[in-house]
């Protein structure tokens, strides 16, 4: 096992985190952004009404990607378990 293959093995693990944990932090991105203009306009300036809607958004957004999220991880691991002899031998 050399540098190269372990600079692959991480990079391939880090682009898989990217890709799982992505779409949840899009989305909660995107209502913050919203929550934060309508704070703006309304100069309404309270913590939980930045907070909850960011976790009822997550949540909405783990439900709709949740199989797809699981899906990448398993496929990833998968991939791990087969090729185990290389990693240890």
């Amino acid at each position: 096992m050399n540098s190269e293959f372990v600079l692959a093995l991480a990079e391939k693990g880090i682009y898989t985190i990217l890709l799982v944990a992505g779409p949840l932090l899009i989305l909660a991105l995107a209502v913050g952004l919203l929550v934060s203009i309508f704070q703006a306009t309304t100069q309404i300036q309270e913590q939980t009404l930045a907070f909850i809607p960011k976790i009822v958004a997550v949540l909405v957004g783990l439900v709709f990607f949740g199989p797809w999220m699981l899906s990448k991880m398993v496929q990833f691991t998968l991939e791990l378990f087969q090729n185990l002899n290389q990693f240890v031998g």
